[in-house]
C-alpha cells in the first residue's frame, strides 16, 4: 500500500510540476495569439527596396522633389503588405517593415475602455492561479518527503487537492477571460493594430496544456487520499470484526467452562452428601445438618479439600 501511494503522490507531483511551468511560460510569454496584419506599403528608399511602393522610378528626383506630386501603378491588394504579429497577456509584438526586427506595445493598452477592466480581473486571477500551483505544489513535495506519519500525509494531501483545484478553476475562469478581451480588441481596437487574420498560439496550448495537468493533479491527489482513506476503514473495519468474534469466543469458552465447573460441584456435592448419609450415626438430622454446613464451606472455599470435610464429619459424630 505504501509503494502504491509513493508512487501516485509522485504522479501528482509531476503533473502539478508542468501545469506550474507551463502556465509561467505562458504568463510572460507573447504568443497567445498570432496572425497577419494588412498595413500600407512603405514608400521605397535607399535602405528599402522591396516591398515598397516605387512612384517615379526615380529616387533622387522623389527626394529632391517633395512637393511633386507622385503616382503609383499598383492598385487592390498589390499596395498592401500583410505584417506578422504576436500577442499576449502583456504585450503585442508586430514585424517593423521599415527596419529589421518587431516593435511591441502594450496589450492593455491597446484594449477597449471597457474590456480593461476583465484584461485586469484576467491578469489578476492567472497570478493566483500560479500562486496557488506554488503552494499545491509545496505541500505535495512535503507529504511525499517530510511526512512523519500516514494521517500527517493524509492531512497534507487533503489540503494539497483543495488548493490545486482552486487554482485550476482560477486559470480557466483566467484564460476564457483573456479569450474574451482579445476577441473584443480585434473587433474595436486601434484600426493600425486590427488583424486581418489571426489564430491561437503555441501560448494559448501551453496554457491550456497547464491547465489540462492540473486538473489531473488534483484528480490524482484525491484519488491517493480517497483511497487511502478507504484501505484503512477496511482494515479497521476487519481488525473490529476479528476482535468481536475473539470475543465471542472467549466469552463462549468462558460459559463453557464455568457450566463444567458448576456440574462437577454439583457431581461432588451429591457424591460427600450420599456418603455423609452413610456413614452417620442413628443421629441423622445431625449429620445432615454437618454435611450441608461443610458442604457450603467447600463451595465458598476452593482450598477447603475432601479430607478436611471428613475430618469436620467425623469431629461433628464425636
Amino acid at each position: 500500500m505504501k509503494t502504491n501511494r509513493r508512487c501516485r503522490a509522485l504522479l501528482a507531483v509531476s503533473l502539478n510540476l508542468m501545469a506550474l511551468l507551463f502556465s509561467t511560460t505562458a504568463f510572460i510569454t507573447t504568443h497567445w495569439c498570432e496572425g497577419t496584419q494588412r498595413v500600407p506599403k512603405p514608400s521605397c528608399g535607399k535602405e528599402k527596396k522591396t516591398n515598397c511602393l516605387n512612384y517615379s522610378g526615380n529616387e533622387t528626383a522623389n527626394e529632391t522633389n517633395q512637393n511633386v506630386v507622385h503616382y503609383s501603378w499598383e492598385t487592390g491588394d498589390d499596395r498592401f503588405l500583410f505584417r506578422y504579429f504576436h500577442t499576449g497577456i502583456w504585450y503585442s509584438c508586430e514585424e517593423n517593415i521599415n527596419a529589421a526586427g518587431e516593435k511591441c506595445r502594450s496589450f492593455i493598452d491597446l484594449a477597449p475602455a471597457s474590456e480593461k477592466g476583465v484584461l485586469w480581473l484576467s491578469v489578476v486571477s492567472e497570478v493566483l492561479y500560479i500562486m496557488l500551483l506554488v503552494v499545491g505544489f509545496s505541500l505535495m513535495c512535503l507529504e511525499l518527503f517530510h511526512s512523519s506519519s500516514v494521517i500527517d500525509g493524509l492531512k497534507l494531501n487533503a489540503f494539497a487537492a483543495v488548493f490545486t483545484v482552486l487554482s485550476g478553476l482560477l486559470g480557466m475562469v483566467a484564460h476564457m477571460m483573456y479569450t474574451q478581451v482579445f476577441q473584443v480588441t480585434v473587433s474595436l481596437g486601434p484600426e493600425d493594430w486590427r488583424p486581418h487574420s489571426w489564430d491561437y498560439g503555441w501560448s494559448f496550448c501551453l496554457a491550456w496544456g497547464s491547465f489540462t495537468c492540473c486538473m489531473a493533479a488534483s484528480v490524482t491527489t484525491l484519488n491517493s487520499y480517497t483511497k487511502t482513506v478507504i484501505e484503512f476503514r477496511h482494515k479497521r473495519k476487519i481488525f473490529e470484526q476479528g476482535f468481536r468474534e475473539e470475543q465471542n469466543f472467549l466469552d463462549q469458552e468462558a460459559i463453557k467452562y464455568f457450566r463444567e465447573r458448576t456440574e462437577e460441584e454439583r457431581a461432588e456435592a451429591g457424591d460427600l452428601r450420599l456418603q455423609c448419609l452413610h456413614s452417620c450415626s442413628p443421629n441423622r438430622k445431625m449429620c445432615a445438618v454437618s454435611c450441608i454446613y461443610f458442604r457450603a464451606k467447600k463451595a465458598s472455599d476452593s482450598s477447603f479439600s475432601r479430607r478436611e470435610t471428613w475430618e469436620g464429619l467425623h469431629n461433628t459424630q464425636l
